[in-house]
């Protein structure tokens, strides 16, 4: 139980200039910081204790306002390269402790600095693990979050607003995170020490991406195997995708109601599948692909969101730990025949990966290119490679 907070607070003898506002009417106060506004979303927690700037620009976070259980904030500032979208689309950021100063040779920008150049609304003085229990114990609620330097808030319209809210459930967010326009990657390949973001110069293998709200560190991955990566709208058809010549299709991540998406989706990636190209799906890719074999999805009541989850390999009878950001679920119940779980959660036993029986055809649930996260996941970029490798054999004879 979150106990309600005193108007005023210990955070260097400031007034509250933060509030967070549920849509059960709890009223928890802090100081603001970062961009000077309000948004509106599902509050939910992430356990992560690096890569905050990672989690905070990944376009999955769409739609959400992110409290981050880790107390210490911001130590390695921000810099211009480990974003995984250009344009930030998550609705804010809670922490327990005043942002943390840069010590790190890579940082440009106090995190502070950043929240406001992005217009990410950021709350801290905040009991963060009271509101992770709260969360976890009730699901994840609607709320409104709210900075102003004089602190003066109309709490009963910031109710409203989150009552009003409509949630995700239901809303499909990808078609706004989603490229508007076809583009090649770059080619940078995954960062190395000392090296940085090298180039890839080689291009053997065409894989089309179609991006519900793609992380960079996926195409960077594709790089580091020699590959000319295409990103495509979310809204493409099949028959778009085709006369692009793919050797492979890869099904992003992403924001919001799978069952959504799906409206457009679900007939795009049914016809890919007829035509028997290799292809992978991460996260809403994943719940997307099993939409289109004829399964269900559903929201959950807390969702996965860290970077120390143990996934049970089914395969090889292996742990994995991962790294995941998910508010829906595949229902186990509503699988075909034709389909092989081949990961499931140690958390909660929900499907965290599938795989067709006859068709190089495969996805997960989690994050196996981390970017925050342990790398006991790359292998699955590597299997799709093998599985481009004889697919584009086969075009070749």
């Amino acid at each position: 139980m979150i106990k309600k907070q005193k108007n005023k607070i210990a955070i260097n003898n400031q007034f509250p200039t933060g509030i967070l506002v549920l849509d059960n009417k709890l009223v928890l106060k802090g100081i603001g910081l970062g961009y000077e506004g309000t948004s509106t979303g599902e509050v939910c927690f992430n356990t992560s204790l690096t890569g905050y700037q990672e989690i905070i620009s990944d376009p999955s976070y769409a739609g959400q306002i992110i409290n981050f259980t880790f107390p210490h904030i911001g130590n390695v500032g921000t810099n211009n390269e480990d974003l995984e979208s250009d344009k930030v689309w998550t609705k804010g950021a809670i922490f327990n402790s005043e942002i943390t100063s840069p010590s790190n040779y890579r940082a440009l920008k106090n995190l502070d600095e950043w929240l406001k150049i992005k217009k990410i609304v950021g709350l801290t003085g905040l009991d963060t693990r009271s509101l992770t229990n709260f969360i976890r114990d009730k699901g994840a609620p609607k709320g409104t979050i709210s900075n102003n330097k004089k602190g003066k808030f109309n709490v009963k319209k910031l109710i409203n607003m989150s009552i009003k809210w409509q949630g995700l459930n239901g809303l499909d967010l990808a078609k706004e995170v989603s490229t508007k326009k076809t583009y090649i990657w770059n080619g940078f390949k995954t960062w190395k020490k000392d090296v940085g973001y090298k180039k890839n110069k080689i291009k053997k293998f065409k894989i089309i991406a179609v991006d519900y709200g793609i992380k960079k560190n996926i195409l960077r991955y594709f790089s580091d195997y020699n590959c000319e990566v295409n990103v495509v709208s979310c809204k493409l058809t099949a028959n778009e995708i085709v006369k692009l010549k793919p050797d492979g299709i890869f099904l992003s991540n992403g924001p919001g109601d799978p069952a959504a998406t799906g409206k457009y989706a679900i007939d795009t990636v049914q016809k890919l599948i007829k035509l028997n190209y290799p292809i992978f799906g991460i996260c809403l890719g994943h719940q997307i692909l099993a939409l289109a074999l004829n399964a269900k999805t559903k929201k959950m009541k807390l969702g996965h969101r860290g970077a120390n989850h143990p996934v049970k390999n089914l395969i090889n009878n292996s742990v994995e730990i991962t790294s995941q950001n998910h508010g829906f679920v595949v229902i186990e119940k509503s699988l075909t025949k034709n389909i092989q779980i081949t990961h499931k959660s140690l958390f909660d036993d929900t499907i965290e990966g599938i795989k067709l029986k006859n068709k190089p055809i495969f996805s997960v649930q989690y994050h196996p290119e981390a970017n925050p996260g342990p790398q006991d996941s790359q292998y699955l970029f590597k299997n799709f490679i093998q599985n481009v490798k004889k697919h584009a054999k086969k075009k070749r004879h």
